[in-house]
């Protein structure tokens, strides 16, 4: 069969975006107004989906309203949440709400709005390959564009001068339970696909949740919620040493400011990589209030008569895995600071082992020669969030939430989204649109007293003309 190409413009772009998730949904609102920048956004998908396994009833997103898509660099956008609730008439609702963390299924219905609003976002368009072309100077980005099955519809190539990576996490599966997940007769699943499955999860006899973060407990909650009282046979497990609440206090948040992650992004990069390590429990605990909640439930069940059936353990790893005949899993643990291991039998398990930056190897292939490396062979980050490439490169390629190991815990943060977009797009045009703040915290960190700087911008390199229509 002949893909037919799709038509593209026959002058470079000045910016590509590859991947529609909220950190470059960020990027295209605060690009939206900038009339001079063309900029264009792909996405595989038919459509922008954020968590939809995880948008449990009742779940809120661990970041107040205000680190929306746009709010933390132009209070004034359109794109704003506090905007987006006016078009639906909720503001005196939201109002006497009295929220400041909004729930999961809300952000997601925001986005979507703007998604569906925004020009240029091409969904069901796959980016097979980027390519330096040193005769013309500018990027070349070969995509697929997708029919509604998925199929490939038509070939296309653009030109760009620059690119942002926004191609988001994928879900993680130890090792061990990797050979089980593929096989149907049990349930054992990511905690990504776990409201597609719950049903089948919740008729379960016995079901066992692994991970120790916030969304292993949200599952467990809302599994404990449905189970009948006094026979709920739920197991939750996970390697920290506690069920641990999130660092929530007022000076740990300062850890998701622009000063600490431009003071991160300085430190030596042995320091960097044990810094991300030890501090987990900053983006990778449990929301208190749910908790809280957890407690709550468990406390009220014990009110009917004992104990409710559910063991909750930390400090425990799966070692391995196997199936008993076809209709159990059995999971071989050690506890981690007794040194002692066991077996647990289980009907259904629902893996809340979190998520890992997508591989870049695939998509970057072409621009692997020109890639500058660190000791362990990531590709080093600048301070405007830019890959070091060779200076025979003169575009550039941004990324975002790809460089936890450069810039720290704040990589992931919806909070810092707005401040990393309106960063690029300083730099990207070489202008201001978008001044931002010389300090961001009470937190001095580090015995240095230099001025806190804000990444400067870089002349500009010719915006191209829009075109009416394109």
């Amino acid at each position: 069969m002949t893909i037919p190409p799709r038509h593209e413009p026959t002058s470079p772009r000045d910016l590509v975006g590859i991947g529609i998730g909220p950190c470059n949904l960020s990027l295209a609102a605060l690009a939206h107004p900038l009339a001079e920048l063309d900029a264009v956004f792909y996405e595989q998908r038919p459509g922008f989906d954020w968590h939809p396994g995880l948008l449990i009833d009742g779940a809120t997103i661990q970041v107040p309203f205000l680190a929306d898509l746009v709010t933390l660099a132009d209070p004034t956008s359109p794109w704003s949440f506090l905007n987006y609730l006016r078009t639906r008439e909720r503001l005196f609702p939201f109002y006497f709400a009295e929220r400041f963390q909004i729930h999961r299924a809300e952000y997601d219905a925001y986005c979507r709005w703007v998604a569906q609003s925004l020009p240029g976002l091409r969904f069901r368009h796959q980016v097979d390959a980027v390519r330096w072309n040193p005769e013309r100077d500018v990027f070349e980005v070969d995509f697929t564009q997708l029919d509604a099955d998925g199929e490939a519809e038509a070939l296309g190539r653009t030109h760009t001068r620059n690119i942002v990576l926004g191609v988001g996490t994928v879900p993680h599966v130890p090792d061990p339970l990797k050979p089980l997940v593929d096989t149907p007769a049990v349930p054992v699943l990511h905690a990504a696909d776990y409201l597609a499955h719950r049903d089948t999860v919740l008729a379960a006899e016995h079901v066992t949740v692994v991970g120790s973060g916030q969304s292993g407990a949200e599952i467990f909650l809302d599994l404990l919620r449905h189970r009948p009282v006094g026979r709920e046979k739920l197991h939750w497990i996970g390697r920290t040493e506690a069920f641990a609440p999130m660092e929530y206090s007022k000076l740990g948040l300062e850890h998701f400011t622009p000063d600490y992650t431009r003071y991160f992004h300085a430190l030596a990069e042995p320091v960097r990589d044990r810094l991300v390590a030890a501090q987990w429990q900053l983006h990778k605990g449990i929301d208190a209030g749910t908790l809280a909640a957890i407690h709550d439930e468990l406390y009220r069940r014990a009110l009917y008569g004992g104990w409710p059936d559910a063991v909750l353990t930390p400090g425990v790893r799966v070692r391995t895995a196997g199936r008993i005949a076809t209709t159990k899993v059995e999971l071989h643990l050690e506890h981690l600071q007794q040194g002692s291991r066991s077996r647990l039998t289980t009907d259904a398990v629902v893996l809340a082992t979190g998520y890992r930056e997508r591989p870049l190897g695939r998509i970057l292939a072409g621009l692997d020669p020109y890639l500058r490396r660190d000791s362990s062979e990531r590709p080093r980050v600048d301070d405007e969030f830019r890959l070091v490439l060779d200076p025979s490169v003169t575009g550039s390629v941004y990324v975002q939430n790809a460089e936890l190991h450069t810039h720290g815990v704040g990589a992931p943060d919806l909070g810092l989204a707005a401040w990393r977009s309106a960063t690029i797009l300083n730099s990207l045009t070489g202008k201001d649109p978008y001044p931002l703040p010389a300090r961001t915290a009470f937190t001095t960190f580090g015995l240095e007293q230099a001025q806190p700087r804000v990444p400067q911008t870089r002349p500009a390199k010719g915006l191209t003309p829009l075109v009416e229509g394109r």
